[in-house]
């Protein structure tokens, strides 16, 4: 399985372990992210009109020193799937997906005729967060998922998508079973529990294959057995 992704750091976090975990699962997805930071639908759109080589190509969770532009990347492989998402400082405002999202859907699509397309569901920030309230526009991290969430769905029939990654669903659900963080800096997810419970998301959503007895453990920092209960206990509640 092939997996695109034209995203920014929220794409980098979500696919940090894809690659290694599924291969402890038996699957070898090939997980690709062009990477600019807090890159918004905007800065892809003209970054594909200007065919800008200013994508950093991850490849399987780590980088590759090299730089493409959107184009050189879609017709680099035959892409099982493609994902987009809004930069998070956008995510919850509708009205900035369009029409960047449609003209970027229509020039993967006419590139890569038979890629599925899904929309990778951001989460929101953590509550007390700088970046939150710099935004001045929400009393709380829930107030922002609710606004996020709703402006995925819009996005998804927008385009028709073929699905979401409802990573913000899992990373609120986390925390409504207990856990007291799911971010390192406020706003990207934890190096190991949020990563890895973001890559059980996009695992399960990819294969449909049950995550509840995986034993990954390859962490850029340490996952207690109480977080990895609560990330399968996430994905499981939100992807049946």
């Amino acid at each position: 399985m092939k997996v695109l992704s034209i995203g920014n750091s929220f794409s980098q976090d979500a696919q940090r372990y894809l690659h290694k975990l599924a291969l402890n699962n038996g699957v070898d997805i090939k997980a690709v992210n062009l990477y600019i930071g807090g890159c918004s639908l905007e800065t892809h759109y003209k970054n594909m009109v200007s065919d800008a080589p200013e994508y950093d190509f991850e490849l399987n969770g780590e980088s590759t020193g090299k730089k493409v532009s959107i184009k050189q990347a879609l017709f680099s492989d035959k892409w099982d799937y493609i994902t987009f998402q809004q930069s998070s400082y956008l995510s919850f405002d509708f009205d900035s997906y369009t029409p960047y999202l449609i003209e970027l859907v229509a020039f993967a699509k006419n590139i890569c005729p038979n890629a599925k397309i899904l929309i990778h569901q951001t989460w929101a920030y953590e509550d007390k967060s700088q970046k939150l309230i710099d935004l001045g526009l929400f009393d709380t991290s829930f107030d922002m998922y609710l606004k996020v969430i709703d402006a995925y769905d819009k996005a998804c029939k927008l385009i028709n998508a073929d699905g979401i990654i409802p990573s913000g669903m899992v990373m609120q659900k986390a925390l409504d079973l207990g856990t007291n963080k799911v971010h390192r800096d406020t706003f990207h997810a934890s190096l190991g529990f949020g990563r890895y419970m973001l890559s059980l998301c996009w695992y399960k959503v990819l294969t449909g294959k049950d995550v509840t007895d995986d034993n990954f453990n390859d962490f850029d920092e340490p996952v207690l057995d109480t977080e990895r209960k609560i990330a399968i206990a996430a994905v499981n509640s939100i992807i049946k």
